[in-house]
């Protein structure tokens, strides 16, 4: 499609949108479309991370075999569950591109490299708060967790900011060691240790929301606010270096 046709379709249905804002978004979620068009037909997360998260929960419930030892660990052990199975869900997204050079294709292309990392950023977040809504929905049924209607609010904020942190420093992790031999343990090695942080204060907030005697609401929104400048942080640094980290001699 012509340059003048992608404006044209673009003022008709935002005509208040430049039309480098248009492209930007069309580009966008024209790589997040793929990533999870190619995830669909994989049915990877139905099929291996899912379960893989939620036998994670049913192991520690049998093995703390405790009621109220299960409840005030059900938030950290959510959030580890979605941590690891993060780390799997970005290794299938570059795995696929980095396997027929399709990667190098699409960033040589007409796209430039921060709408790849935002596109494929969308589509980790897409497939992550997915399996964390079925993960807090384990929690529920496996550890007797409660959650009123102001912990909800809390816990969907929460699990959106938490979402994002995760999937931009597993996008953005993810590229550094796209062409590196042994990128599937150099992954988990790298991103975890950036990822405490974050699995600290998904777990605090996630407990307040839970309705937890050790934390209040005011202090769960509180680490929901770090959460987001966590997750700001490290999207920017994504989009800006993405271009840099994806370079054949980087």
């Amino acid at each position: 499609m012509s340059a003048l046709a992608i404006r044209s379709r673009c003022r008709a249905r935002s005509p208040w949108m430049p039309d480098e804002w248009c492209k930007t978004m069309r580009n966008v979620f024209a790589v997040a479309r793929k990533d999870l068009v190619v995830e669909w037909r994989a049915r990877l997360l139905l099929v291996r991370v899912l379960p893989f998260a939620l036998l994670v929960l049913v192991l520690f419930a049998v093995a703390l075999d405790s009621e109220a030892l299960l409840e005030r660990a059900a938030a950290g052990l959510v959030w580890l569950a979605a941590m690891f199975a993060a780390l799997l869900v970005v290794q299938r997204c570059y795995d696929i591109e980095t396997a027929d050079g399709a990667l190098d294709m699409l960033l040589t292309s007409v796209v430039e490299p921060s709408r790849v990392f935002f596109g494929k950023l969308l589509a980790v977040v897409g497939q992550l708060l997915v399996l964390v809504v079925v993960l807090v929905g384990g929690a529920v049924v496996l550890y007797g967790v409660r959650v009123d209607a102001a912990g909800l609010v809390l816990l969907v904020t929460t699990v959106v900011t938490a979402v994002i942190g995760l999937a931009s420093v597993g996008t953005l992790y993810g590229a550094v060691v796209a062409q590196l031999t042994g990128r599937d343990s150099l992954l988990p090695l790298l991103a975890m240790p950036v990822l405490a942080p974050l699995l600290i204060g998904a777990s605090r907030a996630t407990e307040a929301a839970f309705g937890s005697q050790t934390i209040d609401l005011a202090t769960g929104w509180a680490w929901t606010a770090l959460l987001a400048v966590f997750a700001v942080v490290f999207t920017a640094a994504g989009a800006a270096s993405f271009a840099t980290l994806t370079e054949p001699d980087a």
